[in-house]
């Protein structure tokens, strides 16, 4: 399913709710985490500029005392923060009925620690550039109660699969201190131009984020770049095309569809790294995306040290690309 979110599905309002003092108090979920990137979530809607002026002027203290972006938080601070007025500030978007139904019927492991959903190619895990609201913003939107809910790790777009969201500070810091240390299996599949050598069993290229003259990011294979390391499994074999299972070693910025370029078969239907000729020749069957799916995770849960495993179908769209390649 490809999906989209548009302005209809949105409300918003000029009013301000931070145009008082305001004093909040830092719970436990919160204990460590920096000012800056928590006044970010808690003044919603107030521009990022805005609040490191605040920041820079002192009108933002922590148990009275003028504090730098970078102070870590303690459970049990008192935050003052000053009047703030933002002309013509609307509210925060909220999710239409088509996303809040997708999310309430893709959720593939939840519990008092841990949410992982079926993230749905189209949708973007934050907002941000344009984009009005990500998954993050969508799920705080629908559970205003939960104290904290933050992002383990990120999907592109168009990437469609599991997705992992931390419900507690302690389980959002081991979850990503596990994958840094490759104790997170993560697995997807992909179909890939051209057909895939038996012997191809891994990519070790490293990796270097880009910008051109455009301002586009792009990233590309560089001996001065990160290490990244890709393991690469074929599932079926079609004439033009290769169906593949992929497990990341490392996780950098859009390393398989770069790994799979760099090897000279590009993931189908990427606009940015793959085979223009290749994708419109997909059209005809039924391919309008990004043929990535994140499909598998494993990995010992953070609280219970219980062994973990999710996994996410291949979507309806994708399944129909594949009946119709011989």
């Amino acid at each position: 399913m490809f999906y989209s979110l548009s302005d209809s599905e949105f409300t918003s309002s000029s009013t301000s709710e931070f145009d008082k003092v305001t004093y909040t108090e830092v719970g436990a979920e919160y204990a460590g985490q920096r000012l800056d990137n928590f006044l970010i979530r808690h003044l919603k809607g107030v521009p990022k500029s805005r609040i490191y002026r605040l920041l820079r002027k002192g009108e933002v203290r922590v148990n009275k005392g003028r504090v730098k972006a970078d102070t870590r938080l303690k459970e049990g601070d008192i935050l003052r923060i000053a009047p703030i007025r933002v002309a013509e500030r609307g509210s925060p978007a909220v999710p239409g009925q088509q996303l809040k139904r997708y999310l309430a019927e893709n959720i593939l492991f939840e519990d008092d620690g841990l949410l992982i959903i079926n993230k749905p190619s189209g949708l973007a895990v934050h907002g941000g550039s344009g984009l009005s609201m990500g998954v993050i913003e969508a799920l705080r939107a629908e559970r205003p109660s939960a104290k904290f809910l933050e992002l383990v790790h990120r999907l592109d777009r168009d990437t469609s699969g599991c997705l992992m969201l931390a419900k507690k500070r302690s389980v959002l810091l081991a979850l990503q201190q596990a994958m840094q240390r490759n104790q997170v299996e993560k697995r997807y599949t992909a179909l890939v131009k051209g057909q895939w050598p038996k012997g191809k069993t891994t990519i070790n290229a490293p990796l270097k984020k880009n910008q051109l003259s455009g301002g586009e990011r792009i990233v590309r294979v560089d001996a001065q770049g990160k290490a990244s390391v890709t393991h690469f499994k074929i599932l079926q074999r079609f004439k033009d095309a290769s169906l593949m299972d992929v497990k990341l070693e490392t996780g950098r910025t859009h390393q398989i569809r770069v790994h799979c370029q760099f090897s000279g078969q590009p993931i189908a239907g990427d606009p940015k790294y793959g085979d223009v000729h290749y994708n419109e020749s997909l059209r005809d069957s039924g391919l309008r995306r990004l043929f990535l799916h994140a499909s598998f995770l494993r990995f010992r849960h953070p609280l219970s040290d219980d062994w973990v495993e999710v996994q996410a179908d291949l979507p309806g769209d994708l399944k129909s690309v594949l009946t119709k390649l011989v």
